[in-house]
């Protein structure tokens, strides 16, 4: 599939003849990496496809109003993000849960998850990161899985770099001592 520049999408978005050409593009071209960035911090597919329909759903209306102060990109990242984190908000208050329980929650899903396509280690190696606080695993998997800058990191999770990279310090030896002692 051919990838379209931000300024080319926003152009063709802006344009009311190519609108709804123009977000299919958008959809096509991050669809599976926002899928996915979810997917990291609620861990069940069904949650994750809501999440990303949702997502969506603000971009489209969102996007007439999108200046270009950011890259698009990161700005779909805050959006998938912000969701992602209020739905786990929300789950919480929903069922009275403190985090514990929905984290513990979170990893009965991924051990009993028909869509995880992993091996054992890397299923010890997902435990791991769901035993971080709700920001080291945020922004472990944004440094790790994504490769993403932290200057993106600190646009979309407003957080200092040096906050960022303390945070992914931590969540590294963190992750290290648990799977030297499992």
């Amino acid at each position: 599939m051919l990838e379209y520049s931000d300024t080319e999408l926003l152009k063709l978005f802006r344009n009311e003849d190519s609108k709804s050409y123009a977000f299919n593009l958008l959809v096509r071209q991050y669809q599976k990496i926002l899928y996915w960035h979810i997917r990291k911090i609620v861990i069940n597919h069904e949650d994750t496809n809501d999440i990303l329909q949702e997502t969506f759903l603000k971009i489209w209306f969102g996007l007439e109003k999108f200046r270009a102060d950011s890259k698009l990109y990161t700005w779909m990242y805050r959006i998938a993000t912000n969701e992602a984190l209020s739905f786990l908000k929300q789950k919480r208050r929903k069922y009275l849960l403190p985090i514990v329980d929905v984290e513990k929650s979170m990893m009965n899903s991924l051990e009993s998850d028909a869509f995880f396509e992993g091996d054992e280690m890397q299923k010890i190696f997902q435990l791991a990161i769901l035993k971080l606080p709700q920001k080291q695993r945020l922004v472990f998997n944004m440094k790790y899985f994504d490769e993403m800058k932290y200057e993106d990191m600190s646009k979309i999770l407003n957080t200092s770099v040096g906050a960022l990279k303390a945070s992914y310090h931590h969540a590294v030896k963190k992750i290290k001592l648990f799977l030297e002692s499992d």
